[in-house]
């Protein structure tokens, strides 16, 4: 394989596998809380192809690695949930909030794990398996961090959503059309000015959370922990 043919599949397959699953694990708590809208339009599903977004899994990740940005993130379709459906509504709202991030971090501690098979792989797989696990564990605690962001429309603004009420809950909400634009503001426009604003707010609790997957999964000695 040739060396750019190698380097780019292994970022390109674990944030694939790291942003489909984190919203197929939105459709299948949905369900579980009793709206099966994800299950019905067939998103409850391992196959990529049925949550890759053009822009947010292909270009929008391919424009931050083109400025050099310190940060790749990307997101996949999200998934549609009737919030309306979920009952109780208030816990079910907040548990398919973090179900992504949860699979994130599942994900990152899978693959930390896999980090010991070297004696069931060969020295010529080696360098791209291992290349491939580094990275889902970087990639899957960036969205787990990231997404835990308290702005609407990301997981941790639904968290925080599902706990308001009343005027203030009304008024959070009308936050969400301006999400997206605040995301993609907070991303690209740093390193365009060759600012780090977006690495000096993120990569402390990015790298607390890597630092504690691999302790965990025997890889580090957990300077935190």
């Amino acid at each position: 394989m040739p060396e750019w043919l190698s380097d780019a599949s292994a970022w390109v397959l674990p944030l694939i596998l790291a942003v489909t699953l984190h919203e197929a694990a939105h459709g299948w708590m949905a369900e579980k809380f009793g709206d099966d809208t994800a299950r019905q339009l067939g998103r409850v599903t391992f196959n990529p192809l049925k949550h890759i977004d053009r822009f947010g899994t292909i270009i929008f990740p391919g424009l931050l690695l083109l400025i050099h940005s310190p940060m790749l993130f990307g997101y996949a379709k999200p998934v549609p949930v009737n919030f309306k459906r979920l009952n109780p509504p208030r816990i079910g709202m907040f548990m398919v909030s973090i179900a992504g991030v949860a699979t994130n971090v599942l994900l990152a501690i899978a693959s930390g794990l896999l980090l010991h098979i070297e004696s069931f792989i060969t020295p010529e797989q080696a360098p791209w398996i291992f290349l491939n696990l580094y990275r889902s564990i970087m990639i899957n605690c960036v969205l787990a961090v990231f997404n835990m962001i308290p702005i609407l429309p990301l997981d941790g603004g639904r968290a925080v959503d599902s706990m308001l009420s009343g005027p203030i809950k009304k008024l959070y909400g009308k936050l969400e059309r301006y999400g997206i634009i605040i995301v993609m503001i907070f991303l690209l426009v740093p390193p365009v000015f060759h600012s780090d604003a977006a690495r000096n707010i993120l990569e402390p609790p990015i790298f607390w959370l890597m630092d504690h997957i691999l302790w965990v999964t025997g890889n580090g000695q957990g300077d935190n922990a």
